[in-house]
């Protein structure tokens, strides 16, 4: 069975999150719902939109499914914000990769997007659009899907305690 993957975006997000959406269905071979903005309205507010999406992970992390949602913006700061209010949701925040030609002691390249699913299983992606281009979000989000999480002990009994929070 393919992941299910929750799309929301505001006006500012609303043609590239719809690139994006027909790109992970018909590339990545993802099942998508799309959770809006359904209409290009300048006038639209994202947190109600997000929350849709957000609230969809939420429901499915109760459940037990893996799926996986990523919200757009202008910034991605304010979409991250409002997906992380949501139990079992753990979002986060992309705009790029300065780090990229940074490798670590090892010698292993740093990713961020790896590390969102190694460190903390980030079942949620905000994309700062106003920072990335479409080519640049369509990479992050493959390869945010992509990755995986490991289950290392210590990132786990981490993400136990975040998701304890209150």
């Amino acid at each position: 069975m393919a992941m299910k993957v929750y799309f929301a975006s505001d006006h500012a997000g609303f043609d590239t999150k719809n690139k994006l959406v027909e790109y992970v269905r018909d590339q990545l071979k993802c099942e998508v719902e799309d959770c809006g903005a359904l209409v290009d309205d300048p006038q639209d507010d994202y947190p109600g939109i997000v929350a849709n999406a957000a609230r969809k992970l939420s429901e499915d992390v109760a459940a037990g499914k893996d799926s996986r949602t990523i919200v757009a913006g202008a910034s991605g700061q304010g979409e991250a914000i409002v997906a992380n209010r949501f139990k079992g949701v753990r979002c986060a925040l992309y705009y790029g990769d300065p780090g990229s030609e940074q490798v670590d002691a090892s010698g292993k390249r740093l990713d961020i997007l790896a590390s969102t699913r190694e460190h903390n299983n980030a079942n949620a992606l905000s994309l700062g659009l106003r920072f990335l281009t479409l080519d640049q979000a369509k990479d992050a989000v493959a390869r945010w899907l992509a990755a995986p999480f490991p289950g290392e002990a210590r990132h786990a009994r981490r993400i136990t305690q975040i998701d304890q929070v209150s």
